[in-house]
């Protein structure tokens, strides 16, 4: 079962999401994408984070460029972790670095680099949350950091 919800506002975004989700692998995470964006289907983001919890889902990345309001729709709609990604767009993703992390109080994102790092970090903090709960996750991650 996949323990991380991977959300994308378009499928040109495919190539962050497919390299958090192999790293979320290295820890024996699974991870689905789905792509959804903000503007453009409002309800769909609403609906897949508030049902994220019940669907077995305990973190949720989120990826968006542009407005980049992904993560923060996410986050209004459920009491789940939401990691946002910065994605490279119309200002190398600086907008979008900073409409993720001028959340107001009580909706926080936790987020990342932008693009790949970010991405790639956004796995590695997702690992972090989960292995407080999964010792075999906490030992993945452990692996991980002695070979970095």
């Amino acid at each position: 079962m996949a323990l991380v919800l991977i959300v994308i506002g378009s499928k040109s975004d495919q190539e962050y999401a497919e390299q958090c989700r192999e790293l979320l692998a290295r820890f024996k995470i699974e991870g689905a994408i789905e792509v959804c964006s903000a503007h453009r289907h409002p309800e769909r983001i609403a609906e897949l984070a508030a049902k994220a919890e019940q669907r077995g889902f305990e973190v949720i990345i989120a990826m968006a460029g542009l407005s980049a309001a992904l993560p923060g729709v996410a986050a209004a709609h459920t009491h789940l972790p939401v990691i946002g990604v910065p994605l490279p767009a119309a200002l190398g993703g600086m907008d979008a670095l900073l409409t993720m992390v001028q959340m107001p109080p009580g909706i926080p994102v936790a987020t990342v680099a932008i693009g790949s790092p970010g991405a790639k970090n956004a796995a590695v903090l997702a690992a972090r949350i989960l292995a407080l709960k999964y010792p075999e996750i906490r030992a993945e991650l452990e692996k991980y950091r002695s070979s970095l």
